[in-house]
């Protein structure tokens, strides 16, 4: 079986050849990457891909960013309003199958091996609790997967905009900053994603006093924020940043403890997006997992949890092929 399989994010947008063997096996070529921003809508990128796709495909499993019901979804972080079956119908395509993307990279955890995920606690591993995908990038993305009678279940979900929770006085400074600046309600995801980054840097340069270098402001100026921060914190150039990614991977560390604990991740808690593997590092330096840790008398549950880091860069592709297999709708 071939496949169009895609990974539709804010910043960009990954089409490709998706070839299942008759065992279950899949390989990915022949693929494409795009600025999500360059291109009106979805049908367009999906018909540039098919123009020059190396083989036919006999339906497309596209994994995008936002709540997904009866087979479409408003997506979170780009004007797109898409419909599986119009895009199916739009493109010639037999099917097109939408899926949160959240829910693609839980999918593709179940075919990771030793190369393609570095443990960060190796806790009291159990194949059949229940496992968490959480990952920060342009947003926040969490799904939870559970294993059944008949297999394993993808449970998609928003959590990364549940509302963010001050575990210290800094934090409590920070949430209050962020509501003078955004104007009300502040979710977890506006500080564990790339924007995230990018405000906590102004907060502590604003509010906490922390001198700016002039090369780094400049850098901010001309690239993205948060992937000017995260490498001059990583490379310990310049302390502001590493002030700001610290804080950072403490907000990252308690959201996945307080989701892990929530459901008893047992199965592990694996660190996806397009952040961690960039920072790893600086993430395993150990603030994430002592913000992760700090759990209060539910700490000895914490600390049965595996958690990994996820260096599969086609996690969303792979997951939403291995979805199609999937008779379920998630």
């Amino acid at each position: 079986m071939r496949l169009l399989v895609g990974d539709i994010g804010g910043t960009s947008t990954r089409l490709a050849l998706a070839s299942i063997a008759p065992d279950g096996a899949i390989s990915l070529s022949d693929e494409r990457r795009y600025a999500s921003a360059s291109a009106p809508d979805l049908d367009a990128l999906v018909r540039d891909w098919l123009s020059r796709a190396a083989a036919p495909v006999t339906g497309a499993s596209l994994a995008v960013a936002g709540p997904v019901v009866g087979n479409r979804c408003q997506t979170t972080n780009l004007p797109w309003s898409l419909d599986g079956d119009a895009l199916a119908a739009a493109t010639g395509l037999r099917s097109a199958r939408l899926l949160n993307d959240f829910a693609a990279a839980a999918w593709g955890t179940l075919a990771l091996t030793d190369a393609t995920r570095i443990p960060l606690q190796q806790g009291r591993f159990d194949e059949a609790a229940p496992r968490v995908v959480i990952g920060a990038g342009t947003g926040l993305g969490e799904a939870l997967v559970v294993m059944t009678a008949d297999g394993p279940q993808v449970l998609p979900g928003e959590g990364g905009h549940k509302g963010f929770s001050p575990r210290d006085e800094r934090e409590d400074r920070l949430l209050g900053w962020m509501r003078r600046t955004l104007g009300g309600r502040v979710s977890v995801e506006r500080v564990v994603s790339g924007l995230g980054l990018r405000d906590i840097y102004r907060f502590l340069r604003d509010e906490e006093g922390l001198p700016e270098s002039p090369e780094v402001r400049s850098r901010m100026e001309r690239e993205d924020p948060g992937a000017v921060i995260g490498q001059h914190a990583v490379d310990g150039s310049d302390p502001l940043c590493g002030a700001t990614l610290d804080l950072f991977l403490a907000a990252y560390g308690a959201e996945a403890g307080d989701v892990a604990i929530q459901v008893l991740a047992y199965g592990g808690v694996f660190l996806a997006g397009g952040i961690a593997a960039k920072v790893l590092p600086r993430l395993a330096g150990g603030g994430f997992m002592e913000a992760f840790l700090d759990k209060g008398r539910m700490r000895p549950v914490a600390e049965a949890v595996p958690v990994w880091v996820v260096t599969d860069e086609a996690l969303g592709l792979r997951g939403a092929a291995r979805a199609a297999l999937s008779p379920s709708r998630q």
